[in-house]
């Protein structure tokens, strides 16, 4: 039963900030999260309801699959009803896929789910884990004066940083700042106040349901351009047994060499029903494939455009897409569609 309290249900699926080292042999070991007070005694002054579930085994980051996204979406649509939000706990290598991912499963959404973590396991004493983990359940928690939530969407919280989920990348190993988004603004910054961005936020219907989706198909392959890549290389990953999608990684903003057997083997690709999605190599930026000649020649090739996507959001847009049986046809034009805040359409596009 749902309390009159603040309420948030905390997800651990592994990683860094489930951590504690053991003080005899030093080794790191996850920690049963049913003793999360005493490892953070700091969320006994939150007067909320917390809830904890663990993934039994914990799963490194580095070994999530598809199979656990669905899983997570489970526990969110079981348990949507009883809280206010939803905390994913999560290793910080795979997080920014597992964010994409969830954007694009739970549909409709209208409740928080915060994906953290930290650098430094939780029961160390420079530990980031602890700050991440109280700020995302506050986040997580919070509303508008009407009862909504101030945040209904799938976000990353890291150091002071509240990111769309489907917006954000891993781009430092070492650093407590380890995500960024470089394509769209941040949603909040967590200092002395928490300061949230209303108009940078997605507006939810809290009177539509929740649908979750849970298919999946990984038929998927990642193909990046550079000086000398050959026509073997090439025509190996085109021609892969059972690839559906290519996502293609390119110059600048959106070129490619022009090489009559590169553009002559990604035409017959397209033709073959293979959807090939134009994303830029670059960490910032959008591609404008009509800007330049060597865009141009992919466009004619039946290249389509990823815009300002990361590459985590357009390769678990597309497993997605592919996993419900759309048309090659129809994926081309839901790839053109901002289904989840994902992409930004440049100023010469209509839609």
């Amino acid at each position: 039963m749902k309390t009159s309290y603040p309420s948030v249900l905390l997800i651990y699926t592994g990683g860094t900030i489930g951590m504690i080292e053991n003080p005899d042999t030093g080794v790191l070991e996850a920690f049963n999260f049913n003793h999360l007070l005493k490892h953070v005694p700091e969320l006994k002054k939150f007067n909320y309801q917390i809830v904890s579930y663990q993934f039994d085994p914990a799963i490194d980051s580095s070994d999530i699959e598809p199979s656990h996204w669905a899983k997570l979406v489970k526990i969110i649509n079981h348990n949507y009803e009883k809280f206010d939000g939803f905390v994913i706990l999560h290793g910080t290598d795979t997080m920014a896929y597992t964010a994409s991912a969830l954007s694009f499963m739970l549909e409709n959404l209208s409740k928080p789910v915060i994906l953290t973590g930290s650098q430094l396991p939780i029961g160390t004493l420079r530990t980031d884990g602890k700050e991440n983990l109280i700020t995302a359940i506050e986040i997580a928690t919070t509303k508008n004066a009407d009862g909504t939530a101030v945040v209904p969407e799938v976000c990353i919280f890291f150091e002071n940083h509240l990111m769309r989920g489907n917006r954000t990348s891993k781009i430092n190993s070492e650093d407590f700042n380890a995500f960024r988004s470089h394509n769209y603004p941040i949603l909040a910054r967590a200092g002395i106040h928490i300061k949230y961005e209303p108009d940078r936020i997605r507006k939810a219907d809290p009177s539509k349901p929740l649908i979750p989706h849970y298919l999946f198909d990984t038929n998927v392959v990642i193909l990046t351009l550079f000086p000398g890549i050959s026509k073997d290389v090439v025509t190996a990953v085109l021609h892969a047994p059972k690839i559906r999608a290519v996502i293609l990684k390119t110059y600048g903003t959106g070129n490619a060499p022009r090489k009559d057997w590169l553009i002559n083997l990604l035409k017959e690709a397209t033709e073959r029903g293979i959807v090939i999605v134009n994303i830029t190599q670059c960490s910032s930026g959008c591609i404008e494939m009509e800007r330049y000649e060597t865009g141009i020649q992919l466009l004619q090739a039946g290249v389509i455009s990823g815009y300002d996507s990361t590459v985590e959001s357009a390769i678990t847009k597309l497993m997605y897409l592919l996993g419900h049986n759309y048309s090659q046809e129809e994926i081309r034009k839901k790839m053109y569609t901002d289904l989840a805040g994902e992409i930004t359409f440049p100023a010469y596009h209509f839609r």
